[in-house]
């Protein structure tokens, strides 16, 4: 395969090389290569110790270096480089306890997750695949290198990640390494909060969102469920119904676990995932909305956004819309796109206007401006300076 990847990627390897080190790429990055897609990291593996490589370049950090991981800095790009290494002792399924530096490529290769994953390409010369990487790749399927169950036990986080891949890549999970997951997944509980959220939001934005179902079913998320699936919701693709942000997603997923009492609250499902404070409280704010009953109109609409704002009343929308077809987000976002006012800032007057009527500064001016703001909701064609200082001038002297 002819490798073409970028300038400072090609001086990484030939700087190594010429220094007689044997230097590959790696990982993603050559993944993305057979798919046809831009690859966002340059990974490189090589038979160079963390301190050679070190010394042969002249800017680099040691992001890694207890595993053997030094990033190359080349201009404006940046390489990982890594050395050719043993893993042993995951002790706590996550991590080895032990790194040792090796020669072989190929035993560097034995210890990765995923035979698409297992793949080196030099800058010149053949690719070395031994696991098959590349009839994986083409046959759109994840299959563990080795034994799946051992790569799993090794690192837990790894049966999220192949759930991840394949709602990302769109590729199948092959019968074996899915048995693996099943007969794994109770170690999914010594992975951190954090790690699990991550990949967990990583499938909710990606093209099939839907994935996060085969999650929950294999037992991945037990630890902050009430309860296992049993079933998936009549319409396991509805998430994808949700705009692909980070809020609306993980309400439309929120109100089905609600719906199904998988959760007891969204809240403290989300705070046990370690989800920062704003994403909480617009999901939160959004799923109780969705509990009361949406507008059918945009009045209701723009009354909704006056009073919680943007970012809740989608996550609204998108809860209605994950457990209903109803075009809720839809409305929503012609209501945005309108330009209609529905908060004070789009007012065509402000407080200043109404002092100058002679209005007492503090609550005698937000009473009004209250007032105007819900005129304007229900007669969006009135937001204008002068018809609003006169229904202003009008509300103060009841003439």
């Amino acid at each position: 395969m002819t490798v073409k990847p970028p300038k400072y990627v090609k001086e990484s390897l030939r700087t190594l090389e010429e220094r007689g080190f044997r230097a590959f790429l790696v990982g993603g990055c050559v993944r993305d290569l057979f798919l046809g897609r831009s690859p966002q990291d340059w990974d490189v593996a090589t038979d160079a110790t963390p301190e050679q490589v070190m010394a042969l370049f002249e800017n680099t950090i040691p992001t890694g270096i207890r595993h053997g991981t030094v990033t190359v800095l080349l201009g404006k790009g940046a390489v990982e480089v890594t050395t050719f290494r043993r893993e042993e002792d995951y002790s706590d399924h996550r991590r080895p306890g032990a790194v040792r530096y090796i020669s072989d490529l190929h035993e560097d290769l034995s210890r990765r997750d995923f035979t698409m994953n297992a793949i080196a390409i030099p800058l010149h010369g053949i690719m070395i695949d031994p696991y098959g990487g590349r009839a994986d790749i083409e046959k759109k399927q994840i299959r563990c290198v080795g034994e799946a169950e051992a790569r799993f036990t090794e690192d837990a986080l790894r049966m999220l990640r192949a759930m991840r891949f394949s709602a990302k890549l769109g590729f199948a999970v092959t019968e074996e390494t899915r048995m693996a997951i099943d007969a794994c997944a109770y170690l999914a509980a010594h992975l951190s909060a954090e790690r699990v959220r991550d990949e967990v939001e990583k499938i909710l934005l990606s093209d099939r969102p839907e994935v996060i179902w085969e999650v929950l079913q294999a037992g991945l998320l037990d630890r902050f469920l009430i309860k296992r699936p049993a079933r998936v919701p009549a319409d396991p693709k509805a998430l994808g119904r949700a705009e692909n942000h980070k809020f609306q997603r993980w309400a439309a997923l929120c109100a089905q676990l609600l719906d199904m009492g998988l959760i007891s609250t969204a809240d403290g499902f989300l705070k046990a995932l370690r989800l920062d404070g704003k994403t909480i409280s617009h999901i939160r704010l959004g799923v109780e909305m969705e509990k009361c009953g949406l507008p059918e109109d945009r009045q209701g609409w723009k009354t909704l956004l006056w009073r919680y704002g943007v970012q809740p009343v989608l996550c609204a929308a998108a809860a209605a819309d994950a457990l209903e077809d109803g075009g809720y987000g839809k409305a929503v976002k012609a209501v945005l796109k309108s330009g209609e006012c529905f908060s004070l800032k789009r007012l065509a007057v402000n407080g200043d206007d109404l002092i100058g009527l002679g209005y007492h500064p503090g609550p005698q001016v937000g009473k009004a401006l209250e007032a105007l703001l819900a005129h304007v909701i229900r007669c969006p064609a009135d937001n204008k300076k002068h018809t609003l200082i006169a229904r202003a001038a009008y509300l103060l002297t009841g003439d």
